[in-house]
């Protein structure tokens, strides 16, 4: 996490996990994050991180690696376990210690209704990497991602962004900029910047899977 990245919790302390709260807290720019106290509450940052879906960056070495094709692609064939990978094993983004069964048990919900995906890198039939998220409308909410395998996270968050290009997606939130992120053109906007685009995105009708 960028030290320059301010988080503000929201006035409700405990996160109500409902499926319904979700998706009305990420259609106002807010989400959960479970502290070392062990309560999840919500938050907000500002400024806030985004990735240009039109801007997106492919360093020159991953493009070589996605065209290699050396990891097979699934999508939302293992949800939860992606989930868990991103709890346990090395992250390429902001330290994911604010992941808790709480939190896992409720995107669960929320990938059951059609709202929570994960996109999966898969080589010999074995989970390596992988990112989920949030999809409303045309805005997606990257949670976090994870590797076993070097690059594996890499490659699926660039089928990610074509993905997200393919069907006419207008927003990637990252809620925060990390040093890994902005090699490929992550970067902080003003909130009032960041809930108009997100506000627009919310409009489309968009569909992940």
């Amino acid at each position: 996490m960028l030290l320059d990245t301010i988080l503000f919790v929201k006035p409700i302390p405990r996160a109500n996990l409902s499926p319904d709260m979700l998706l009305s807290a990420y259609a106002q720019g807010a989400f959960p994050m479970t502290d070392p106290d062990g309560v999840t509450r919500w938050y907000m940052t500002d400024p806030r991180g985004v990735l240009p879906l039109d801007g997106f960056h492919c360093p020159r070495t991953l493009r070589q690696i996605v065209r290699q094709r050396r990891f097979e692609i699934r999508i939302s064939t293992q949800f939860e376990q992606t989930m868990r990978g991103c709890m346990t094993v090395t992250r390429d983004d902001r330290d994911s210690s604010w992941i808790s069964d709480e939190l896992v048990q409720a995107y669960v919900k929320l990938h059951e209704m059609g709202f929570a995906h994960s996109v999966e890198a898969w080589l010999d039939n074995v989970l390596v990497g992988g990112l989920y998220g949030v999809s409303i409308g045309g805005a997606f909410f990257g949670e976090s991602m994870f590797h076993r395998v070097p690059n594996a996270s890499k490659v699926c968050l660039v089928h990610l962004v074509q993905r997200l290009n393919d069907r006419g997606y207008a927003l990637l939130d990252t809620q925060m900029v990390t040093g890994h992120m902005t090699q490929f053109g992550c970067a902080h906007i003003p909130a009032p910047d960041y809930l108009d685009r997100l506000a627009a995105a919310l409009q489309r009708a968009c569909t992940f899977v």
